[in-house]
């Protein structure tokens, strides 16, 4: 608790929140990189990612999906983390304002709806941060809001016939199971506005007091022309906004761009008492108040989506800097838009995917991985030939890691845990050095992604090929590459709990994106058998083309035929004609 409190650095005390106590082991990742990666050894442990020699014993076992820490209180000073600031519009140096700990706040959803692919992609991005900085051994504290309290809300709670407050407790109640599907951790608090309305209150007459709002019809406003620095966020300036552009129209304002801070109550809405009357909070103060309560007026890293950029996360500091002068906030970071085959995604175009509609088709790591396949700053194209290339690329990855444990379980009574061979450290060594430059390069997911391919082709030679299966100490490269990848997919939140068990289930997403149950698919595959044994190879070539048209690949081994997802003929035709 002590360690949070030294994060609580306000100006003025809010109507106190008592921060939920979280072990320490609730904040800090086994996975800690301790030592830089140089030629040398490697050790095997999933618990660090250290370099050692080739007479290293390896040790293996399933990670849990979410890991959590072994206990450790050092960071590695030797590896630094660079993160865009677009305060500064720049890459900077990470260095957190209390040594080995981090507050990081993000704002959540306004919850009226299933959420969709954007929010998915922002909340992804914010979990791979809060794992890397796990990683690298700091004790974060994770804040994440819902607003629960908005237009929108009472819009469709009015359509619906709901209350406000129980329609957006059923929707935050079904974000957090996708999240729960998209592997996201737990934040460390999940705050909602209507349980903080005296922290806003408190907030607002600080405003008030300092001079920088003002009071008109029970409407609580905050002045723009006060706050000279107003605009240093998104570089845009007073003028820019223009009565009727993005701001609403109300002659009662000093300035066009001045903001709701309060609103007071209308006919048929939520409200609660306040000095200036029966009202709600605006959406701006919410999160200036909620991250001063959580965390103070000054802490390490303010997050969300490019969108918020401006008006909302310009509005939260100059709030939180009326209210307290020393408010600061180290790092902003923004993740880039989705756009739907290559158009912006929105409503109006009809090109607006939830998350629950995507992961009923394709299976929720192959959506992450997707996600994390762009860099997080850069806009993603959502497509169907995107998500199947994602689909079938974590598939062979699963794959490629059941086949590898296949043969060690086969193995395990007939070799011991001896040296690794030099070749395979070399591999081994290039993939983790490769993960931390990628990583600490702003979260350079895609590098990442790719650098796997080498150990995973490694793997495959050593499984499938004459020349592989007569590899001296075969089985303890296996274990070794094995252990390696495993270790960076449990950071990257894409371990599943069973290779097995997610193998099968992206077989079942992929049948059913074919429109196929798997008797037809085996009974295809029975009549090309019997076609290729009558040499009937136009049938039998014609009867592997019908289902490669729909995503069901062929594979055939001595040991007989067996099928895979893959990318529709389709897709793929389509894909090399842009």
């Amino acid at each position: 608790m002590a360690s949070l409190l030294n994060l609580f650095k306000s100006c003025k005390p809010f109507t106190p929140i008592r921060f939920p106590y979280f072990p320490r082991s609730h904040f800090t990742s086994h996975l800690r990189i301790q030592h830089p990666f140089r030629p040398g050894k490697l050790t095997l442990s999933r618990r660090c990612f250290t370099a050692l020699s080739s007479s290293s014993s390896s040790s293996s076992s399933h990670p849990s999906t979410n890991p959590t820490t072994d206990g450790g209180d050092s960071i590695s000073g030797e590896k630094e983390l660079w993160l865009h600031n677009t305060m500064s519009r720049k890459k900077e140096l990470f260095k957190p304002k209390v040594e080995g700990k981090v507050g990081m706040y993000v704002c959540g959803v306004t919850a009226y709806d299933l959420s969709h692919i954007g929010h998915a992609r922002v909340y992804v991005t914010f979990d791979v941060l809060l794992r890397y900085l796990k990683h690298l051994g700091y004790e974060v504290s994770y804040v994440r809001n819902f607003t629960d309290v908005d237009d929108k809300i009472i819009a469709r709670a009015n359509e619906l016939g709901e209350d406000p407050i129980s329609l957006s407790r059923r929707f935050c109640e079904e974000f957090n199971r996708d999240m729960e599907q998209l592997q996201c951790l737990d934040p460390s608090v999940q705050p909602r506005v209507s349980d903080h309305i005296p922290q806003i209150i408190d907030l607002i007459k600080q405003i008030l007091d300092n001079g920088y709002a003002y009071k008109v019809d029970g409407d609580v406003y905050f002045s723009v022309d006060k706050f000279p620095t107003y605009g240093q966020l998104s570089g845009r300036k007073l003028e820019d906004n223009r009565a009727g552009e993005r701001v609403v129209v109300d002659t009662r304002k000093r300035h066009p761009a001045d903001f709701a801070l309060w609103k007071a109550a209308k006919e048929g809405e939520p409200f609660w008492e306040s000095p200036w009357g029966r009202g709600r909070p605006g959406w701006h103060i919410e999160c200036s108040a909620m991250s001063a309560a959580y965390l103070g007026y000054s802490f390490d890293i303010h997050g969300g989506g490019m969108d918020l950029v401006f008006p909302h996360h310009e509005n939260e500091i100059a709030q939180s800097c009326a209210a307290c002068d020393s408010s600061n906030i180290s790092y902003w970071i923004h993740n880039g838009f989705v756009t739907v085959d290559s158009e912006k995604m929105s409503k109006s175009l009809g090109n607006f995917f939830t998350i629950r509609q995507v992961i009923d088709l394709y299976h929720p790591l192959a959506l992450r991985l997707f996600l994390m396949g762009t860099h997080y700053r850069s806009p993603i194209n959502y497509s169907a030939f995107l998500l199947e290339s994602a689909s079938e690329r974590i598939f062979y990855i699963y794959q490629t890691l059941h086949d590898c444990e296949t043969v060690l379980r086969e193995k395990d009574s007939t070799f011991d845990n001896g040296s690794v061979p030099s070749d395979t450290l070399t591999i081994i060594n290039t993939f983790r050095s490769e993960f931390i430059a990628s990583m600490s390069d702003d979260l350079h997911t895609p590098v990442t992604l790719a650098a796997m391919s080498e150990p995973l082709k490694t793997i495959n030679d050593l499984i499938h090929t004459r020349k592989g299966k007569k590899q001296p100490r075969r089985e303890e490269s296996l274990k070794a590459l094995e252990t390696t990848i495993r270790d960076v997919l449990a950071l990257l939140g894409l371990m599943p709990t069973s290779y097995s068990e997610v193998l099968e289930q992206l077989k079942e997403k992929a049948l059913k994106r074919a429109g196929l149950k798997e008797e037809h698919v085996l009974q295809r595959v029975q009549e090309r058998t019997e076609a290729r044994n009558n040499k009937e190879y136009e049938r039998s070539d014609a009867i592997r083309k019908d289902l490669a048209n729909v995503g069901i690949a062929l594979m055939d081994s001595p040991e007989g035929t067996t099928w895979r997802p893959a990318i529709p003929l389709a897709l793929q035709e389509t894909a090399t004609k842009i």
